[in-house]
């Protein structure tokens, strides 16, 4: 939808989709107020169909999804055998195929894996990205989703997956565009990790706090399990994600990888995490998500680069 007026484009790993349409707070309130929608159409899509879809996948995911009911938006990652976050996954069945959405560009090594474990199981696996594209309708939002299209709903919205072809009309019919600049700034602020900003190469759930969201304590085997129950019942994750209120005075956002450290130490002081997405809030101002070393204290305040920021705890050290 970048040829609707005013986009523009977005980049790093919301490239292909537009940033904003020319006034990024306008579009967050529309969006915090229920109207609107964000144009995802850049996150993959991939499809599991057969009758045993739902007891194959509850095999490999970290979510419980075997009696999974049609209509029932659920998320779910899949681990490494270490335990660290190889993928995730927004999922909704419609009674005869199981959506998923996920980040741009990963779903062909997702593919790669599902197909690897198929076995004698009666599914068929496909990347859909090509016909099917994502967009989000804000909690609130009383437009309608087209007929037969697969909707996620969940307490922040519904995610639509519709025919790349119909994404035209759609956005005619659906009321003033939103970018996904706004899109990142609800999502900092409801502090919902994202795969590939809030992850590393070696992020374990229990550090985002994906336990219970996507993350099923009283399941069957997976891959990476062990590593859950361990931290589960015998331990505490290395690292937390916090959320932080950054001083408004600074012209600039931090960007992703950004140094934290404690104020009482300066600038030189040692590295305890670092930013994985800032945004500007229409109302909190500039706001951000950290992953830091567990035991930083809850109380500490906290400089990202030279600028002060105050914490929020997401998960408890």
């Amino acid at each position: 939808m970048l040829s609707l007026p005013g986009a523009v484009p977005g980049e790093g790993p919301d490239e292909g989709v537009a940033a904003h349409y020319g006034d990024l707070f306008r579009e967050q309130r529309a969006l915090a107020d229920g109207s609107g929608f964000v144009d995802l159409s850049h996150r993959g899509v991939v499809t599991v169909a057969g009758p045993d879809r739902l007891s194959w996948l509850h095999l490999l995911l970290t979510q419980h999804v075997s009696e999974l009911p049609a209509g029932q938006a659920t998320e779910a990652l899949i681990l490494s055998p270490h335990g660290h976050i190889e993928h995730a996954l927004y999922i909704v069945d419609d009674g005869e195929t199981t959506w998923a959405h996920v980040e741009p560009g990963t779903q062909g090594d997702l593919l790669a894996y599902l197909e690897s474990m198929k076995f004698f199981y009666r599914v068929e696996t496909a990347d859909r990205t090509e016909e099917f594209a994502v967009v989000h309708l804000p909690a609130g939002s009383i437009a309608e989703a087209p007929e037969g299209a697969a909707v996620r709903e969940t307490p922040y919205g519904r995610d639509l997956f519709l025919p790349r072809a119909d994404l035209e009309s759609f956005a005619a019919a659906s009321g003033p565009p939103a970018g996904v600049l706004a899109y990142e700034a609800l999502r900092v602020e409801a502090h919902r990790p994202r795969l590939g900003l809030e992850t590393d190469h070696r992020t374990i759930p229990h550090e985002l706090g994906l336990i219970g969201s996507a993350v099923h304590l009283h399941k069957g085997c997976y891959r990476g399990q062990e590593t859950v129950a361990r931290v589960e019942n015998l331990g505490k994750p290395p690292r937390r994600l916090v959320f932080l209120h950054l001083d408004g005075s600074e012209v600039t956002l931090p960007g992703h990888g950004a140094p934290v450290r404690l104020a009482s130490e300066g600038a030189a002081g040692r590295t305890l995490g670092f930013v994985t997405t800032s945004a500007r809030h229409h109302e909190l101002g500039p706001i951000a998500l950290a992953l830091v070393k567990r035991n930083v204290p809850v109380d500490a305040a906290l400089i990202v680069d030279t600028t002060a920021a105050a914490q929020e705890v997401v998960v408890e050290p």
